[in-house]
């Protein structure tokens, strides 16, 4: 449901736009406290403490032995200083506090629009909001995974986390879309290819999470060889009938190499459909899209041959949230029509 109130439509779009910004950047700084390994830096839950960082020495210290006790800091960072930590926790600190801002983000405007227009509005965003709440459980179902047994956190579950977060952000997107547009629009190709197409995307996040979670970047550092081969050295085809084979960060890394070759293919034989179909409205997204496509194989390319660097491989991630949004966008224009009530 739409008004046809111009002014609420911009308050709305507004909302969405402030929402977008917000979850993209905590997608950023979520990519950079795992880069850094700074997710186990805090070590308990503090779902309604924890607004406020250590201010005296010994809060420091009461953090900092709580570090201690987990697997992280006694099997790789046990000569790490008060001060090392410190730069961890800033990390983890604001990563959870974006989080935070967001969910405020999302409720209180919820509750003033409701109250404002109507419950419609919970009906139409509440949605996003549950979401919100399920992804800071997520974030602490993914850092506990870290604090027994392991030094980093589970890759499956860091993978869960992030495919959320891109979620939230797509949902978010094509809202603020819908409030953008007052024109129909009518589907001018076959769009299931160009689904598939961001399906593959999705699922190339995940195997991402994968490499990222297990360090599987650091393996192999050459390309387009994985060492002396194009199939991983330490590894066989069997891997695959293995049912752990999520777990073996050679046969990852692989499999991310190969999908994102699958991905460029897909968007090649979507090009010439585009180009085919004689609408020219669709050349500028698709090309936008080959941009950024093209950018980011360049990107995961240096990022491997640096023995990825953080650099790298944050622009890496931060890249992938334009492909995402890109791509969203030539869905859009391509089949959604507006209703007004």
């Amino acid at each position: 449901m739409y008004s046809e109130n111009n002014h609420l439509n911009n308050q709305l779009k507004l909302w969405m736009l402030t929402l977008l910004v917000l979850v993209t950047l905590i997608i950023i700084v979520g990519g950079l406290t795992r880069l850094t390994d700074s997710g186990l830096s805090i070590t308990t839950w503090e779902l309604f403490v924890g607004f406020f960082p250590p201010f005296s020495n010994e809060k420091w210290l009461e953090y900092f032995s709580l570090y201690k006790t987990i697997p992280e800091y006694s099997q790789q960072n046990y000569n790490m200083t008060l001060d090392e930590f410190k730069v961890i926790f800033w990390w983890e600190w604001g990563h959870r506090q974006l989080g935070r801002i967001i969910g405020l983000s999302v409720l209180l405007p919820m509750i003033y629009f409701s109250i404002k227009q109507g419950i419609w509005i919970i009906k139409k965003y509440g949605f996003i909001f549950l979401l919100v709440c399920f992804q800071g459980f997520l974030g602490w179902y993914m850092v506990s995974s870290g604090l027994v047994e392991r030094i980093d956190v589970s890759h499956y579950r860091l993978a869960i986390h992030l495919v959320t977060a891109f979620i939230i952000l797509s949902i978010v997107y094509w809202q603020f879309l819908k409030l953008s547009s007052s024109v129909n629009k009518t589907i001018s190709i076959d769009l299931f290819i160009v689904k598939i197409f961001y399906f593959l995307l999705f699922l190339q996040l995940i195997i991402g999470a994968f490499v990222s979670g297990m360090d599987a970047g650091k393996i192999y550092n050459t390309w387009p060889l994985m060492g002396v081969n194009y199939f991983p050295d330490d590894s066989s085809f069997e891997d695959f009938l293995n049912l752990k084979v999520f777990d073996n960060p050679s046969i990852v890394q692989f499999i991310h190499r190969n999908l994102a070759y699958l991905i460029v293919v897909i968007y090649i034989f979507i090009l010439f459909k585009v180009i085919n179909s004689g609408n020219k409205k669709l050349y500028k997204p698709i090309v936008v899209i080959g941009l950024t496509l093209t950018f980011q194989i360049f990107l995961g390319v240096i990022t491997v041959l640096s023995g990825v660097k953080i650099l790298f491989a944050s622009l890496h991630q931060i890249n992938s949230i334009f492909i995402i949004l890109s791509t969203l966008y030539f869905i859009f224009i391509s089949q959604y029509k507006r209703e007004i009530n």
